[in-house]
């Protein structure tokens, strides 16, 4: 128990926090801190089986770009967030891979984009979202805003972009339902996606920071659904083969901003 304590201390000062920050029982918010980040590097990597197949197929047939597009924008900007407020270096770091490790995913969507038309509004999202909308978050809350009112401006803006991530694949979802197949809906990503939406919706309970809860536990029924589908369809003969010729591969791989 000792050695568990110092380790506690440790961490507490890697984060400039007072001692006890994680003493809301014992040491279970630790543990679900720890076990937090662990699922959400899980989260990151879960799609490389994906692009992987991306890769050697030089294609990015009907996999989902929006989902990572939107990742990306959260991670920058809850590793924004991290830097700028006190004691969250560990929401920095973990963030941080995620921009790395999501922005390979992005680029290996323009590579790989089967038509150029595909390609296009695929830049067009990258540089809506990923571009001007996080440029314009960091000016406005370095040039506008102060102290507290800086964090907690950020803060509202990264819970809302959260649950933007968590539904970003509901178009996939509805792939899923059209074709009666998961071919196109990644197991593991589904499943870290719930798993990283539980864990977090626990923590905030225990810590009682419902801004935290509540997009994380949007995550986790959106997440819910998601494997609730793939129980449903995962044997499931598809209803009917799309195509890139046809076009339609277009309409699922970046859905209509309506």
């Amino acid at each position: 128990m000792e050695s568990l304590s110092l380790f506690v201390g440790v961490i507490d000062r890697i984060n400039g926090r007072k001692a006890g920050k994680y003493s809301c029982g014992g040491f279970v918010c630790l543990l679900v801190v720890v076990a937090g980040n662990i699922i959400s590097v899980l989260v990151f990597l879960a799609p490389v089986g994906t692009f992987w197949r991306i890769v050697k197929n030089r294609s990015t047939e009907e996999f989902e770009s929006l989902p990572y597009i939107c990742t990306l924008l959260n991670s920058s900007l809850w590793t924004y967030y991290g830097i700028i407020k006190e004691g969250e270096i560990l929401v920095a770091t973990v963030n941080g891979f995620g921009v790395v490790v999501e922005a390979i995913y992005v680029t290996l969507f323009l590579v790989y984009a089967p038509t150029r038309r595909i390609r296009v509004k695929t830049v067009g999202l990258v540089s809506l979202l990923d571009v001007g909308f996080l440029g314009a978050a960091v000016l406005v809350t370095r040039l506008a805003l102060k102290g507290d009112t800086r964090i907690d401006a950020l803060g509202f803006l990264c819970s809302a972009l959260n649950i933007v991530m968590y539904g970003s694949p509901l178009a996939a979802m509805k792939t899923v339902v059209t074709t009666k197949s998961v071919e196109f809906m990644p197991f593991f990503l589904s499943f870290f996606l719930f798993l990283n939406g539980g864990i977090w919706t626990l923590y905030a309970v225990l810590v009682r920071d419902y801004f935290l809860a509540v997009p994380n536990g949007t995550g986790f029924v959106l997440g819910t659904a998601q494997l609730v589908l793939y129980a449903i369809y995962r044997n499931a003969k598809p209803s009917k083969k799309l195509s890139i010729e046809d076009g339609s591969q277009e309409e699922h791989l970046i859905p209509s901003s309506s």
